[in-house]
Protein backbone atom coordinates (compact mmCIF):
# COMPACT_ATOMS: atom_id res chain seq x y z
CA UNK A 1 0.00 0.00 0.00
CA UNK A 2 2.71 2.00 0.43
CA UNK A 3 3.63 2.68 -3.05
CA UNK A 4 0.02 3.86 -3.69
CA UNK A 5 0.75 7.62 -3.03
CA UNK A 6 4.06 7.31 -5.24
CA UNK A 7 1.75 6.29 -8.22
CA UNK A 8 -1.04 8.61 -7.72
CA UNK A 9 1.80 11.60 -7.52
CA UNK A 10 3.00 9.83 -10.73
CA UNK A 11 -0.61 10.25 -12.27
CA UNK A 12 -1.36 13.62 -11.06
CA UNK A 13 2.05 14.70 -12.57
CA UNK A 14 0.93 12.95 -16.05
CA UNK A 15 -2.11 14.56 -15.85
CA UNK A 16 -0.60 18.31 -15.17
CA UNK A 17 1.92 17.65 -18.08
CA UNK A 18 -0.79 17.02 -20.53
CA UNK A 19 -2.77 19.58 -19.23
CA UNK A 20 -0.05 22.32 -19.71
CA UNK A 21 1.21 21.26 -23.27
CA UNK A 22 -2.82 20.53 -24.39
CA UNK A 23 -1.87 17.09 -25.86
CA UNK A 24 -5.01 14.98 -25.74
CA UNK A 25 -6.17 12.88 -28.88
CA UNK A 26 -9.47 15.29 -29.18
CA UNK A 27 -6.67 17.88 -29.32
CA UNK A 28 -5.09 19.89 -32.27
CA UNK A 29 -1.90 18.18 -32.03
CA UNK A 30 -3.95 15.42 -32.94
CA UNK A 31 -5.28 16.50 -35.90
CA UNK A 32 -4.32 17.21 -38.85
CA UNK A 33 -3.92 20.96 -39.16
CA UNK A 34 -3.68 23.97 -42.05
CA UNK A 35 0.23 24.64 -41.81
CA UNK A 36 0.78 28.33 -41.93
CA UNK A 37 2.95 29.61 -44.67
CA UNK A 38 4.57 32.79 -45.61
CA UNK A 39 3.43 34.11 -48.66
CA UNK A 40 4.83 35.89 -51.27
CA UNK A 41 2.94 39.30 -52.61
CA UNK A 42 2.21 39.79 -56.76
CA UNK A 43 1.30 42.76 -57.59
CA UNK A 44 -0.08 44.29 -61.23
CA UNK A 45 3.12 46.51 -63.12
CA UNK A 46 1.75 47.86 -66.32
CA UNK A 47 -1.38 46.64 -68.05
CA UNK A 48 -1.48 46.47 -72.42
CA UNK A 49 -4.55 46.67 -74.45
CA UNK A 50 -4.76 43.25 -77.09
CA UNK A 51 -6.65 43.00 -80.02
CA UNK A 52 -9.52 41.26 -79.47
CA UNK A 53 -9.23 37.10 -79.58
CA UNK A 54 -10.97 34.93 -82.46
CA UNK A 55 -12.67 32.44 -79.97
CA UNK A 56 -11.90 30.27 -82.73
CA UNK A 57 -10.81 27.04 -80.84
CA UNK A 58 -12.46 23.80 -80.13
CA UNK A 59 -13.13 23.03 -76.42
CA UNK A 60 -11.14 20.23 -74.86
CA UNK A 61 -12.37 18.68 -71.70
CA UNK A 62 -9.39 17.33 -70.78
CA UNK A 63 -5.81 17.37 -71.18
CA UNK A 64 -2.97 15.24 -71.91
CA UNK A 65 1.06 14.87 -71.33
CA UNK A 66 3.42 12.63 -70.87
CA UNK A 67 5.35 14.51 -69.10
CA UNK A 68 5.36 12.48 -65.35
CA UNK A 69 6.78 13.35 -62.01
CA UNK A 70 10.48 12.25 -62.28
CA UNK A 71 10.47 14.37 -65.84
CA UNK A 72 8.85 17.53 -64.08
CA UNK A 73 11.56 16.76 -60.89
CA UNK A 74 13.78 16.81 -63.41
CA UNK A 75 12.98 20.34 -65.27
CA UNK A 76 15.40 23.48 -63.99
CA UNK A 77 13.73 25.85 -61.83
CA UNK A 78 12.51 28.68 -63.37
CA UNK A 79 14.78 32.23 -63.45
CA UNK A 80 13.09 34.80 -61.39
CA UNK A 81 11.96 37.12 -64.55
CA UNK A 82 10.58 33.49 -66.03
CA UNK A 83 8.56 33.24 -62.62
CA UNK A 84 7.32 36.52 -63.47
CA UNK A 85 5.82 35.82 -66.69
CA UNK A 86 4.53 33.07 -65.89
CA UNK A 87 2.23 34.77 -63.64
CA UNK A 88 1.57 37.59 -65.98
CA UNK A 89 -2.00 37.56 -66.84
CA UNK A 90 -4.72 37.68 -69.55
CA UNK A 91 -7.86 39.03 -68.59
CA UNK A 92 -11.03 38.60 -71.25
CA UNK A 93 -13.86 40.64 -70.61
CA UNK A 94 -17.59 40.20 -71.90
CA UNK A 95 -17.38 42.46 -74.72
CA UNK A 96 -14.05 40.82 -76.17
CA UNK A 97 -11.72 43.49 -75.28
CA UNK A 98 -8.80 41.97 -73.75
CA UNK A 99 -5.71 42.65 -71.70
CA UNK A 100 -2.23 41.18 -70.48
CA UNK A 101 -0.93 42.53 -66.97
CA UNK A 102 2.92 42.31 -66.16
CA UNK A 103 3.28 41.54 -62.07
CA UNK A 104 5.93 41.89 -59.48
CA UNK A 105 6.92 39.69 -57.47
CA UNK A 106 8.07 40.38 -53.90
CA UNK A 107 9.22 38.56 -50.54
CA UNK A 108 9.98 35.43 -52.92
CA UNK A 109 11.25 32.48 -51.34
CA UNK A 110 10.89 29.40 -54.07
CA UNK A 111 10.34 29.61 -57.40
CA UNK A 112 7.74 27.92 -58.88
CA UNK A 113 8.35 24.66 -60.97
CA UNK A 114 8.18 24.28 -64.44
CA UNK A 115 7.49 21.60 -66.63
CA UNK A 116 6.27 20.53 -70.86
CA UNK A 117 3.35 18.26 -71.68
CA UNK A 118 1.86 17.38 -74.68
CA UNK A 119 -0.44 14.62 -76.06
CA UNK A 120 -1.87 10.99 -75.73
CA UNK A 121 -5.72 9.21 -75.67
CA UNK A 122 -7.94 9.62 -72.67
CA UNK A 123 -8.81 6.75 -70.16
CA UNK A 124 -9.75 7.56 -66.51
CA UNK A 125 -11.12 5.13 -64.42
CA UNK A 126 -9.07 2.71 -63.07
CA UNK A 127 -10.83 -0.88 -62.26
CA UNK A 128 -14.02 -0.53 -60.39
CA UNK A 129 -15.28 2.60 -61.15
CA UNK A 130 -15.37 4.66 -57.78
CA UNK A 131 -17.54 7.83 -58.56
CA UNK A 132 -20.81 8.54 -56.66
CA UNK A 133 -23.45 10.37 -58.16
CA UNK A 134 -24.96 12.72 -56.01
CA UNK A 135 -28.65 12.37 -56.14
CA UNK A 136 -31.56 14.81 -54.18
CA UNK A 137 -31.84 18.49 -53.48
CA UNK A 138 -31.07 17.79 -49.70
CA UNK A 139 -27.18 16.93 -50.39
CA UNK A 140 -26.64 18.86 -53.80
CA UNK A 141 -27.71 22.29 -52.48
CA UNK A 142 -25.64 21.49 -49.50
CA UNK A 143 -22.22 21.96 -48.77
CA UNK A 144 -19.52 21.22 -49.88
CA UNK A 145 -21.26 19.88 -53.48
CA UNK A 146 -23.21 23.40 -54.06
CA UNK A 147 -19.72 24.54 -54.88
CA UNK A 148 -19.60 22.70 -58.07
CA UNK A 149 -21.05 24.74 -60.93
CA UNK A 150 -21.02 23.86 -64.53
CA UNK A 151 -19.19 26.09 -67.16
CA UNK A 152 -21.23 26.40 -70.71
CA UNK A 153 -17.80 25.10 -71.99
CA UNK A 154 -18.50 22.08 -70.66
CA UNK A 155 -16.21 21.78 -68.07
CA UNK A 156 -16.82 21.98 -63.95
CA UNK A 157 -15.84 25.20 -61.90
CA UNK A 158 -16.00 26.02 -57.61
CA UNK A 159 -17.46 28.93 -56.23
CA UNK A 160 -14.63 30.31 -54.45
CA UNK A 161 -15.86 33.90 -53.04
CA UNK A 162 -19.17 35.60 -53.55
CA UNK A 163 -18.50 36.20 -57.20
CA UNK A 164 -15.49 34.63 -58.29
CA UNK A 165 -15.56 30.92 -59.93
CA UNK A 166 -12.23 28.77 -60.05
CA UNK A 167 -11.75 26.31 -63.37
CA UNK A 168 -9.07 24.95 -65.23
CA UNK A 169 -7.53 27.26 -68.05
CA UNK A 170 -7.89 24.78 -71.08
CA UNK A 171 -11.86 24.62 -70.25
CA UNK A 172 -11.66 28.52 -71.97
CA UNK A 173 -8.31 28.93 -73.94
CA UNK A 174 -6.52 26.04 -75.45
CA UNK A 175 -3.02 27.60 -74.88
CA UNK A 176 -3.21 29.80 -78.31
CA UNK A 177 -6.99 31.78 -78.19
CA UNK A 178 -9.97 31.78 -76.45
CA UNK A 179 -12.37 28.55 -77.21
CA UNK A 180 -15.74 28.98 -78.86
CA UNK A 181 -18.21 30.14 -76.23
CA UNK A 182 -15.82 32.23 -73.99
CA UNK A 183 -17.28 35.41 -75.19
CA UNK A 184 -20.67 34.31 -73.87
CA UNK A 185 -19.73 32.50 -71.13
CA UNK A 186 -21.99 31.08 -68.29
CA UNK A 187 -21.65 29.19 -65.19
CA UNK A 188 -24.41 26.89 -64.32
CA UNK A 189 -26.40 26.49 -61.09
CA UNK A 190 -28.24 22.95 -60.47
CA UNK A 191 -31.82 23.91 -58.68
CA UNK A 192 -34.83 22.13 -58.17
CA UNK A 193 -37.11 21.40 -61.00
CA UNK A 194 -40.85 21.98 -60.23
CA UNK A 195 -44.14 20.75 -61.75
CA UNK A 196 -47.58 22.10 -61.45
CA UNK A 197 -46.39 24.63 -58.83
CA UNK A 198 -45.71 21.70 -56.59
CA UNK A 199 -42.72 23.83 -54.93
CA UNK A 200 -43.82 23.19 -51.62
CA UNK A 201 -43.67 19.33 -52.44
CA UNK A 202 -41.29 17.26 -50.23
CA UNK A 203 -40.01 14.58 -52.24
CA UNK A 204 -37.20 13.65 -50.52
CA UNK A 205 -38.72 10.55 -49.78
CA UNK A 206 -38.99 8.99 -53.14
CA UNK A 207 -36.65 6.61 -54.75
CA UNK A 208 -36.73 7.88 -57.79
CA UNK A 209 -34.09 10.96 -57.96
CA UNK A 210 -35.51 14.38 -58.02
CA UNK A 211 -34.96 16.13 -61.59
CA UNK A 212 -32.21 19.00 -61.18
CA UNK A 213 -31.60 22.21 -64.34
CA UNK A 214 -29.26 24.33 -63.93
CA UNK A 215 -29.59 28.52 -63.69
CA UNK A 216 -26.96 30.19 -65.45
CA UNK A 217 -24.92 33.51 -64.98
CA UNK A 218 -23.31 35.24 -67.18
CA UNK A 219 -19.78 35.95 -66.83
CA UNK A 220 -18.02 39.23 -66.82
CA UNK A 221 -14.67 39.04 -66.86
CA UNK A 222 -11.59 36.03 -66.83
CA UNK A 223 -8.13 35.66 -65.92
CA UNK A 224 -5.35 33.57 -67.35
CA UNK A 225 -1.83 33.08 -65.80
CA UNK A 226 0.43 33.75 -69.09
CA UNK A 227 1.94 30.31 -67.91
CA UNK A 228 -0.67 28.53 -69.69
CA UNK A 229 -0.33 30.41 -73.02
CA UNK A 230 2.51 28.40 -74.14
CA UNK A 231 3.29 30.93 -77.17
CA UNK A 232 4.91 33.07 -74.05
CA UNK A 233 5.77 30.41 -71.70
CA UNK A 234 7.66 27.84 -73.98
CA UNK A 235 4.87 25.10 -73.58
CA UNK A 236 5.40 24.59 -70.03
CA UNK A 237 2.24 22.10 -69.66
CA UNK A 238 -0.08 21.62 -67.30
CA UNK A 239 1.54 23.81 -64.19
CA UNK A 240 -0.35 26.78 -65.00
CA UNK A 241 -3.85 25.18 -65.94
CA UNK A 242 -5.85 27.36 -64.26
CA UNK A 243 -8.01 30.62 -64.71
CA UNK A 244 -10.13 32.60 -62.54
CA UNK A 245 -13.79 33.51 -63.43
CA UNK A 246 -16.04 36.97 -62.15
CA UNK A 247 -19.36 36.61 -62.36
CA UNK A 248 -21.73 39.55 -63.50
CA UNK A 249 -23.39 39.45 -59.97
CA UNK A 250 -22.87 37.34 -56.74
CA UNK A 251 -24.54 33.82 -56.43
CA UNK A 252 -25.92 33.82 -53.12
CA UNK A 253 -24.20 30.27 -52.06
CA UNK A 254 -21.43 29.29 -49.45
CA UNK A 255 -18.35 28.90 -51.38
CA UNK A 256 -15.22 27.57 -50.29
CA UNK A 257 -11.81 29.23 -49.62
CA UNK A 258 -8.81 28.39 -51.58
CA UNK A 259 -5.66 27.08 -49.47
CA UNK A 260 -1.97 26.63 -50.29
CA UNK A 261 -1.42 22.53 -51.24
CA UNK A 262 0.29 21.32 -48.29
CA UNK A 263 2.44 18.36 -48.97
CA UNK A 264 1.06 15.42 -49.82
CA UNK A 265 2.23 13.60 -46.64
CA UNK A 266 0.29 15.97 -44.51
CA UNK A 267 -2.78 15.38 -46.27
CA UNK A 268 -5.47 13.84 -43.99
CA UNK A 269 -5.28 9.83 -45.09
CA UNK A 270 -3.12 11.06 -47.90
CA UNK A 271 -6.30 11.83 -50.02
CA UNK A 272 -8.45 13.92 -52.19
CA UNK A 273 -11.65 15.16 -53.16
CA UNK A 274 -13.69 16.80 -55.86
CA UNK A 275 -17.00 16.88 -57.42
CA UNK A 276 -17.64 17.28 -61.35
CA UNK A 277 -19.61 17.08 -64.01
CA UNK A 278 -18.55 14.31 -65.82
CA UNK A 279 -19.88 14.36 -69.34
CA UNK A 280 -20.76 10.09 -68.83
CA UNK A 281 -23.09 10.84 -66.41
CA UNK A 282 -25.03 13.87 -68.05
CA UNK A 283 -26.70 16.16 -65.14
CA UNK A 284 -25.31 14.69 -62.38
CA UNK A 285 -23.03 15.80 -59.83
CA UNK A 286 -20.15 13.26 -59.26
CA UNK A 287 -18.03 13.33 -56.25
CA UNK A 288 -14.88 10.63 -55.88
CA UNK A 289 -12.33 10.96 -53.39
CA UNK A 290 -8.69 8.89 -53.99
CA UNK A 291 -5.12 8.93 -52.37
CA UNK A 292 -2.26 10.79 -53.84
CA UNK A 293 0.39 8.96 -55.50
CA UNK A 294 2.81 11.25 -56.13
CA UNK A 295 3.60 15.31 -56.31
CA UNK A 296 5.92 17.45 -57.69
CA UNK A 297 6.23 21.12 -56.63
CA UNK A 298 3.12 22.19 -58.92
CA UNK A 299 1.29 19.07 -59.43
CA UNK A 300 -0.85 16.19 -57.67
CA UNK A 301 -0.83 12.35 -59.07
CA UNK A 302 -3.78 10.37 -58.44
CA UNK A 303 -6.02 7.69 -59.64
CA UNK A 304 -9.05 9.15 -58.65
CA UNK A 305 -11.90 8.35 -61.44
CA UNK A 306 -12.80 10.90 -63.49
CA UNK A 307 -14.13 11.88 -67.29
CA UNK A 308 -14.00 14.75 -69.32
CA UNK A 309 -16.38 17.06 -68.23
CA UNK A 310 -14.93 17.11 -64.83
CA UNK A 311 -11.80 19.29 -65.43
CA UNK A 312 -11.76 22.35 -63.79
CA UNK A 313 -13.17 20.72 -60.41
CA UNK A 314 -11.96 22.28 -57.38
CA UNK A 315 -9.44 19.40 -55.64
CA UNK A 316 -10.22 19.78 -51.66
CA UNK A 317 -9.15 18.25 -48.19
CA UNK A 318 -10.45 19.45 -44.60
CA UNK A 319 -7.98 20.06 -42.10
CA UNK A 320 -8.15 21.47 -38.23
CA UNK A 321 -7.85 25.37 -38.18
CA UNK A 322 -5.88 26.12 -35.11
CA UNK A 323 -6.67 29.80 -35.17
CA UNK A 324 -10.18 29.57 -34.85
CA UNK A 325 -9.90 26.15 -33.15
CA UNK A 326 -12.40 24.36 -36.21
CA UNK A 327 -12.35 22.07 -38.61
CA UNK A 328 -12.50 24.14 -42.50
CA UNK A 329 -12.09 22.62 -46.24
CA UNK A 330 -10.11 24.24 -48.88
CA UNK A 331 -9.51 24.28 -52.40
CA UNK A 332 -6.01 22.76 -52.70
CA UNK A 333 -5.76 22.06 -56.70
CA UNK A 334 -7.62 22.04 -59.70
CA UNK A 335 -8.42 19.10 -61.59
CA UNK A 336 -6.51 19.20 -65.22
CA UNK A 337 -6.40 16.21 -66.91
CA UNK A 338 -4.49 12.84 -67.59
CA UNK A 339 -0.58 11.88 -67.68
CA UNK A 340 1.08 9.02 -69.31
CA UNK A 341 3.86 8.18 -66.72
CA UNK A 342 6.60 5.90 -67.61
CA UNK A 343 7.84 4.07 -64.62
CA UNK A 344 10.82 2.51 -64.84
CA UNK A 345 9.99 1.03 -68.42
CA UNK A 346 6.59 0.19 -68.02
CA UNK A 347 3.71 2.85 -69.29
CA UNK A 348 1.11 4.10 -65.69
CA UNK A 349 -1.36 6.51 -66.12
CA UNK A 350 -2.75 9.14 -63.46
CA UNK A 351 -5.28 11.86 -63.48
CA UNK A 352 -3.57 15.24 -62.25
CA UNK A 353 -3.99 18.59 -60.53
CA UNK A 354 -2.68 21.70 -60.57
CA UNK A 355 -1.41 22.48 -56.85
CA UNK A 356 -1.86 25.90 -55.35
CA UNK A 357 1.41 27.11 -54.85
CA UNK A 358 2.08 30.01 -52.56
CA UNK A 359 2.81 31.85 -55.69
CA UNK A 360 -0.47 30.39 -57.02
CA UNK A 361 -2.31 31.32 -53.88
CA UNK A 362 -1.23 35.27 -54.15
CA UNK A 363 -2.23 35.74 -57.64
CA UNK A 364 -5.96 34.19 -57.30
CA UNK A 365 -6.43 35.42 -54.04
CA UNK A 366 -5.23 39.13 -55.53
CA UNK A 367 -7.80 38.48 -58.48
CA UNK A 368 -10.46 37.73 -55.95
CA UNK A 369 -9.71 40.67 -53.09
CA UNK A 370 -7.95 43.09 -55.01
CA UNK A 371 -5.82 43.96 -51.99
CA UNK A 372 -2.94 42.14 -51.49
CA UNK A 373 -2.99 42.74 -47.90
CA UNK A 374 -6.43 40.41 -47.60
CA UNK A 375 -3.86 37.26 -48.68
CA UNK A 376 -1.34 37.07 -46.12
CA UNK A 377 -2.82 34.14 -45.00
CA UNK A 378 -2.75 30.88 -47.06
Amino acid sequence: MAGIPGLLLLLLLLLLLCAVRQVSPSSAHWKPTWPAYRLPVILPQSTLHLAKPDFGAEAKLEVSSSCGPQCHKGTPQPTYEEVKQYLSYETLYANGSRTETQVGIYVLRSGDGESSGKSRRKRQIYGYDSRFSIFGKDFLLNYPFSTSVKLSTGCTGTLVAEKHVLTAAHCIHDGKTYVKGTQKLRVGFLKPKFKDGGRGANHSSSAVPEKMKFQWIRVKRTHVPKGWIKGNANDIGMDYDYALLELKKPHKRKFMKIGVSPPAKQLPGGRIHFSGYDNDRPGNLVYRFCDVKDETYDLLYQQCDAQPGASGSGVYVRMWKRQQQKWERKIIGIFSGHQWVDMNGSPQDFNVAVRITPLKYAQICYWIKGNYLDCREG
